[in-house]
């Protein structure tokens, strides 16, 4: 029997791969590509503000600056040991004593009360006089209640509270619904005593005064006024 050849449609079927589109491929590699790159965004915009940030303290334009080293109390004069240097950025708007202006600031007083760790800005300091010609200056105690909010150059009311001796040396009472007062400009305040309760403030009146203010002061009988805002 003579052998027959099998048809090439009768063999075995031999599975077929089918690609997929083109299309369809590109659009699934999107998909998951795109978290990875967003992800990668992210971390690549982090790194450049963190490394701007870095560079600007790092590199940035410092300047050199006066700090106060200990607190300085409002009239105080400033000493040399009161300031020290510091390196800072600053924005150009800010104004503060530069370091190359620390022989002119000591000597100096303080306007108002500066505290440690502070730059010092130049009106937080004056070169005026605080006691002038023809003036006294008188310190002045008082319960830390009944000092009010005072700053140098202020100017007050000193009420006399208790007997004014007359010119004849004898003691006279005061009318309490009039009662004698005299205007005093505060040339320093004090920090409040832990042990007595007292605060002083040194105040400039003229010297015609300043006998009596003393006396009263001395004796306790004075308390302070001050005028509100606007006079």
């Amino acid at each position: 029997m003579s052998r027959t050849d099998v048809p090439a449609q009768a063999a075995a079927p031999q599975a077929q791969v089918v690609a997929p589109r083109a299309g369809a491929q590109a659009r699934w590699q999107v998909r998951r590509r795109r978290p990875g790159m967003l992800a990668a965004a992210v971390a690549c915009i982090a790194v450049c503000v963190a490394g701007n940030w870095w560079y600007w303290t790092q590199n940035g334009e410092r300047q050199q600056v006066l700090e106060l080293a200990r607190d300085v109390p409002a009239g105080h004069v400033i000493k040399d040991r009161d300031l020290q240097a510091a390196s800072v950025a600053l924005d150009p708007s800010m104004k503060v004593v530069g370091v190359q202006q620390r022989g002119e600031v000591v000597g100096m007083r303080a306007v108002s009360t500066l505290r440690a760790g502070a730059l010092l800005h130049p009106q937080e300091v004056t070169r005026r006089s605080l006691v002038k010609a023809g003036e006294q200056k008188v310190r002045i105690a008082l319960k830390s209640g009944q000092m009010p909010q005072l700053k140098p150059a202020d100017t007050v009311q000193v009420v006399f509270t208790g007997d004014v001796a007359s010119s004849s040396g004898a003691a006279k009472s005061e009318d309490p619904s009039n009662p004698q007062t005299v205007t005093v400009r505060v040339v320093w305040v004090g920090a409040a005593p832990e042990s007595s309760g007292e605060q002083v403030v040194d105040v400039a009146v003229d010297k015609a005064q300043g006998p009596k203010l003393a006396a009263q002061a001395a004796a306790g009988d004075v308390a302070l006024a001050v005028n509100g805002a606007g006079g």
